[in-house]
């Protein structure tokens, strides 16, 4: 099994530049859901373990391979809301905090469905800026 050298923001940089991917891609925030992660910017080795266990990989390479399986069973209806819920909880930076800021939670809509629904986010962000209430 691959060592864990993620454990820190730094470390997820460093996976990303491994995956070949940038570090905003949707595909780590799905990561981060498979993982269970529940601190943006850590996997805990626990975390780490079970997530490629889950994914049934033990190396980079395995790993970068499936990333698309992982897109696929994240957009699947059954996984969808899950996925979306997780990364809205993922994305509160204090343990009390109940809602995010207009801009993350835009640029969070941005990356979950813009690639889908580019018009409608689009407009659904520019409402958001405009009518903050």
């Amino acid at each position: 099994m691959m060592q864990l050298w993620y454990q820190s923001p730094e470390g997820i940089e460093a996976l990303c530049s491994d995956l070949g991917v940038d570090h905003t891609n949707v595909r780590i925030l799905m990561l981060a859901w498979k993982m269970k992660a529940e601190k943006q910017g850590y996997f805990t080795q626990d975390e780490w373990r079970k997530g490629l266990k889950d994914l049934q990989v033990d190396t980079i390479t395995k790993l970068k391979k499936a990333l698309p399986k992982l897109e696929a069973e994240v957009m699947m209806p059954e996984n969808f809301e899950d996925f979306y819920s997780y990364a809205f909880r993922y994305c509160l930076t204090e343990d009390k905090q109940k809602c995010v800021d207009i801009e993350s939670i835009c640029l969070l809509i941005d990356l979950v469905l813009g690639p889908q629904f580019r018009a409608q986010v689009d407009s659904f962000s520019e409402f958001l800026k405009v009518d903050s209430n």
